[in-house]
């Protein structure tokens, strides 16, 4: 009869570890990294295509030290007017929150001209 109840003991405790597992996985996958490239053809490139009076950008339009420059020193004051026609005429300032800033951020910088893998956006 002991021995039943240490098993049993021990088969719930490998549940619980398990079921905690999951869930700690479950919450880690809800909180994945945004795609800054997805972010960025739907956020940047409809204002910033070729012959826009907005001028075209992509990754690759600067180099890391100038996009670097650009996000931590410009953007803000650049768009700080800006209205999204895509997204329900919101100002661009408020509908990209601080996580989607830092992917767009990140997206240009890791392919900007000078990167090992400079991108265009598509």
């Amino acid at each position: 009869m002991r021995r039943l109840s240490i098993v049993s003991t021990v088969m719930i405790a490998g549940f619980l570890v398990l079921g905690l597992a999951g869930i700690a996985t479950a919450e880690k996958d809800s909180g994945q990294k945004l795609d800054g490239r997805k972010l960025f053809k739907e956020y940047c490139k409809p204002c910033h295509t070729e012959g826009s009076e907005n001028g075209e950008y992509t990754p690759m339009t600067y180099i890391q030290d100038q996009w670097e420059e650009f996000f931590d020193d410009d953007w803000k004051d650049t768009h700080a007017d800006v209205v999204d026609p895509h997204h329900d005429g919101q100002k661009v300032l408020d509908e990209i929150t601080p996580e989607m800033f830092k992917a767009i951020r990140d997206f240009a910088i890791d392919h900007a001209a000078d990167s090992e893998h400079p991108m265009t956006c598509g």
